[in-house]
């Protein structure tokens, strides 16, 4: 019987009724390069470049070469579940994140044999919540990658996430924010804080922006926000007075605006934090971003779409620090 012809673009990883047609090995021809599924298969470069494009069947040499590795390879798990990270172009920030928690969970619990009872047993080991949390949310992303990828149960599908401390993160006031900026000693330094508190941006964010991504006209700025998903953000006046100074000395010359990239700017916020005692990261001054909205009266749906959040929930977390005192302010009685 001669193979059909199909194409298994990602679009196509439903499991066919074929024993060889596995989801599994169509998995493989996505994941693996052309020089490792040529090497695997003895095929031609070629041909399995072909194959990938979708424009030739897969021969029964190379579905049963792929199916001969599915004894070394099918079980490492992590190895594949990286690879789909990046294939989504995560950063590498979020991929140590999942080589770190999910190494330690894979090296200590069957994925395979595991069910929901071992997973909690192995949560239960960490008793930071904290860090509790972060395991669970790493898991689970594993394991719902694991189904829609080959298919398999889901042992973590009814197991409820752990509870949270409510903590109160630290924020900045405006003066504070004001006080690093005298700090600072140049007009880059000053444009960096300003742009972390006035846009909210993430780190990567931040260092990547482009003279073309500034719009003098409409106040705001392209950034490529998490999941490669393109969006703007608002650019303060303070913001735009600090950038403006900035170019006029410096040329970007095709790069990023600052002319230093992620470590230069983590440097320098380390600095700032050693000689004021003030907290200066990212996270900090995106909290501050958030407060210092919800402070000035906006409502929690205009921050989270200002600061490109995916839920309210993720605000209300940032704004914890906001009292009802600070809401206080902006209360008007109904029948008065």
């Amino acid at each position: 019987m001669g193979l059909p012809h199909f194409s298994w673009q990602r679009r196509d990883l439903n499991p066919r009724p074929k024993a060889y047609e596995t989801v599994y090995q169509l998995r493989l021809l996505n994941d693996l390069g052309v020089t490792e599924i040529a090497e695997l298969s003895n095929l031609s470069k070629s041909y399995v470049s072909q194959v990938k494009h979708g424009n030739r069947p897969p021969s029964k040499r190379l579905l049963e070469a792929l199916a001969g590795q599915g004894t070394k390879t099918e079980r490492d798990y992590l190895s594949l579940f990286l690879r789909s990270r990046q294939a989504m172009a995560v950063t590498l920030a979020t991929l140590k994140f999942y080589q770190s928690k999910l190494g330690r969970f894979l090296s200590e619990v069957n994925a395979d044999k595991a069910q929901r009872q071992d997973i909690e047993t192995f949560l239960l080991k960490f008793e930071n919540l904290g860090n509790r949390h972060a395991y669970y949310r790493a898991i689970k992303t594993f394991y719902n990658w694991r189904e829609e990828s080959f298919e398999l149960p889901n042992p973590i599908k009814h197991l409820k996430a752990p509870r949270l401390d409510k903590l109160i993160l630290p924020s900045l006031t405006r003066e504070q924010v004001a006080c690093l900026i005298d700090q600072v000693d140049s007009d880059r330094d000053r444009a960096v804080i300003a742009m972390f508190t006035e846009s909210g941006l993430r780190l990567t964010e931040l260092v990547n922006v482009r003279p073309q991504d500034l719009d003098w006209e409409t106040g705001t700025v392209r950034v490529m926000g998490k999941g490669r998903k393109e969006a703007l953000a608002p650019l303060g006046k303070t913001t735009r007075k600090y950038i403006r100074r900035w170019l006029n000395e410096f040329q970007p010359n095709g790069g990023n605006i600052w002319g230093l990239e992620r470590w230069g700017v983590v440097s320098m916020l380390r600095r700032l934090r050693l000689s004021t005692g003030l907290p200066c990261n990212p996270h900090t001054f995106r909290r501050t971003f958030a407060c210092l909205l919800r402070k000035a009266g906006l409502d929690v749906m205009t921050i989270k779409d200002l600061g490109r959040w995916e839920s309210l929930e993720m605000v209300q977390r940032y704004t914890r620090s906001v009292t009802f005192s600070d809401s206080l302010r902006f209360y008007k009685a109904p029948l008065s």
